[in-house]
Formats: structure tokens, C-alpha cells, sequence
């Protein structure tokens, strides 16, 4: 039996990361999204956000919590029509790059990077950190053997010496920072305007189709996040997050401390979605065009943000 465009879904498919622990994993472990959505979810977890792109685009994900913004950047770029929703997590420390201790190179002998050996999960937040601190460094990316890997691939390159320099996020980084040292913090990182943030997205057709179960998700997402931002529920959630994100309690209260959750309001402000996430996606583009990483970028990202379910969510 053939069901009509606007029929709403049964189930849908949600792709989110292991080892990156947020707050709405706690109202995924109760059920809360099911409940509030009226449809079962089918949870996935991906590697990077490239792959996120990819399983949007073939249909069998409808929404990614945690996308980064550059992986959405290059396959809007190529014409994949995705929408931002919402602004899940910023997290200037808990993406960067780390040189292996042995060599010495932090951000005052930088230049000396020229010719060594990095794992880069290409086309992600990572690969545009660090074609910006190298631009920043004035180091030429050309001189590098870049090694495309997705983090945890690289971070047991970088204990095993097998690369100079290691750069992604999560527990990945967590484990290279055994091995060596960031060159710059996430504050210089932030101050050099080089943002590091997250989104949850979907399909634009798709979106189009679901707003009212589009803006019930980031509810739900929204309320966790605000239960979270009160410690005295800490304690309570704490456990099951570690649990859906395959981590020790220890482990996940070190890394989500480093993790900052915007309200629904901070959200729409000019400071993320009301103008200013779409002026650094146009930068993030062009960034990758001049590394020849994608063939070109769009005249703006305007049509990439859609605030209406989270302007409806506000409303719940």
C-alpha cells in the first residue's frame, strides 16, 4: 500500500556519537523522545559526521544529534538540501589538535610542524581547526603528509608514533593527550573566531514534512539540557548518560564539563542562529574551498538554518 507524502512515519531513525556525552541521552534512555514523539526510534551511532551526511541523504536517517558544522557545511556545499535545527553543544576544548610530547612544538615553534606527519578526519569540525590554527601558525598544509582518519583510528596512530600530530574530539582526544599537547586552548581557539559547535539536522523535505515532531524532538532535547544545567540533577543523570555513551561516569563528567549547552533563547539570538551560525558556515566553506577540499561554496547558508521547530519548541 502506497502512503501519501505528508503520512507521518512510524519510526524514525536518529544517528548520534558514542563517547560524546550530552544531556538529551539521558531522556533517550528513559524514553522520553518516544513519548513525546508518539513514534518508536531506531538509535544509530556513527563515526563521524561525513557519515551522518551520507545516511541522511540515502533516506535511512532522518535526524543527527551532534553534527558538526563542517561536515554539514560540505554536503550543503555539494547540494545536499539539510537543515540546521538546532545548536546541540559548543565545545571549544573538546575538539583540537595534540603534537606528540617528544617533539617539543607548542604554539611559539609551531613553524616546525611544516613537514610532519597529522591525522584528520577530513571534511569535519577537526580538519577545519586545524587548517585554521595552521593558518594561523603560517604553516603550509601542502608541506604535511595528512593522513585522513576518523578519531579513534587516529588517536592509536598517535600512541603508536605513527603520526606527529593527532587532531579530533571526544574520547579520542581524551586518550592522545596522553601522548602530547594542544598548541592553542579552546579560548585562543574561540578568540581567533575558529567556533566549534554542533547541530542537530535533518533532510529539508523531510523536516518540512514533520515540524510538529521535528519541534517536540528538540523539546525534549531542550528540557534535558535545562535539567542538566541544575547540578542537584546530576546525580540522577550522570549514570545514564555514561551508559549511552559507552563511558565511565568518571570519564563523561570530565567531558561534558567542557561542554556548553545554549538555551532554546540563546539559540535564536544573533550570537548562533539568528544570523551569526550563518556567516561561519559561509567562512567554514570558504576555507575548505581555498584547501581544495570541496569544488566551491554557496553565496550564503541562509536556506541551511531552519528555526521554525525550534521556534515552535520554545512555545511548548
Amino acid at each position: 500500500m502506497l502512503m501519501g507524502a505528508q503520512a507521518v512515519a512510524e519510526e524514525i531513525t536518529v544517528a548520534y556519537f558514542l563517547e560524546w556525552p550530552m544531556p538529551f541521552e539521558y531522556a533517550k534512555q528513559m524514553g522520553t523522545y518516544e513519548e513525546a514523539l508518539g513514534v518508536d526510534i531506531n538509535w544509530v551511532s556513527f563515526e563521524s559526521g561525513v557519515k551522518m551526511s551520507a545516511a541522511m541523504a540515502s533516506g535511512d536517517v532522518q535526524l543527527s544529534v551532534s553534527q558538526g558544522v563542517p561536515p554539514f557545511v560540505v554536503a550543503t556545499s555539494a547540494g545536499q538540501d539539510l537543515q540546521i535545527l538546532d545548536v546541540a553543544v559548543s565545545y571549544a576544548d573538546n575538539d583540537n589538535c595534540v603534537v606528540r610530547a617528544e617533539l617539543e612544538i607548542d604554539k611559539m615553534n609551531a613553524g616546525e610542524l611544516a613537514g610532519r606527519r597529522v591525522a584528520v578526519p577530513l571534511g569535519t569540525a577537526a580538519h577545519y581547526g586545524f587548517l585554521n590554527q595552521m593558518n594561523h601558525f603560517g604553516v603550509d598544509v601542502a608541506s604535511m603528509d595528512v593522513v585522513d582518519m576518523d578519531p579513534p583510528d587516529g588517536a592509536a596512530a598517535f600512541a603508536q608514533g605513527a603520526v606527529d600530530m593527532f587532531c579530533g574530539w571526544g574520547g579520542s582526544l581524551r586518550r592522545a593527550l596522553e601522548h602530547g599537547n594542544v598548541l592553542l586552548t579552546g579560548a585562543e581557539k574561540t578568540d581567533l573566531g575558529i567556533l566549534v559547535f554542533d547541530v542537530t539536522s535533518g533532510p529539508a523535505d523531510w523536516v518540512a514534512e514533520n515540524g510538529d515532531m521535528v519541534a517536540a524532538f528538540l523539546k525534549v532535547t531542550a528540557d534535558a539540557n535545562a535539567m542538566w544545567a541544575d547540578p542537584a540533577n546530576h546525580a540522577e543523570m550522570l549514570p545514564l548518560i555514561a551508559k549511552d555513551a559507552g563511558m565511565s561516569e568518571e570519564a563523561t563528567m570530565e567531558t561534558i564539563s567542557t561542554f556548553v549547552f545554549p538555551t532554546i533563547e540563546e539559540q535564536l539570538s544573533p550570537t548562533w542562529l539568528g544570523g551569526n551560525a550563518q556567516a561561519f558556515m559561509k567562512g567554514v566553506a570558504d576555507v575548505f574551498v581555498e584547501a581544495g577540499s570541496i569544488d566551491g561554496a554557496l553565496d550564503t547558508y541562509e536556506n541551511a538554518v531552519n528555526t521554525g521547530p525550534l521556534a515552535a519548541a520554545a512555545d511548548m
